[in-house]
């Protein structure tokens, strides 16, 4: 009885996700987006970045070690590799992987 309900909700959010997804191409096939929608095209990667940044440093203890020394180093190469490369994709991973291995290695 339990799987019954989790297969129909498995099914039900699957066909919410892609109704969501494949909505947007449908009603924009004939109509040009709004300009706000092609601001947040434009500006959605550095939005997530800055949002990504306090989140990481919301709930650092500045006080006691390591002093956020590994959350700001993962900031300052993820800063330098999207100068470096100008790819979000590689900004986010690499900072990311960076820190990872912070955590499990260093600290």
């Amino acid at each position: 009885m339990k799987s019954e309900y989790l297969y129909l909700a498995i099914a039900v959010m699957a066909i919410a996700n892609y109704i969501t997804r494949v909505f947007p191409f449908l009603f924009f096939i004939k109509h040009k987006p709004p300009k706000i929608i092609l601001y947040i095209e434009k500006n959605f990667p550095p939005i997530i970045m800055t949002i990504l940044i306090f989140y990481t440093l919301g709930s650092i203890d500045f006080t006691k070690a390591p002093y956020g020394l590994k959350e700001i180093a993962a900031i300052v190469l993820t800063i330098f590799l999207h100068y470096s490369f100008n790819n979000y994709l590689v900004s986010i991973f690499g900072g990311t992987i960076f820190y990872m291995l912070l955590v499990q290695f260093f600290f």
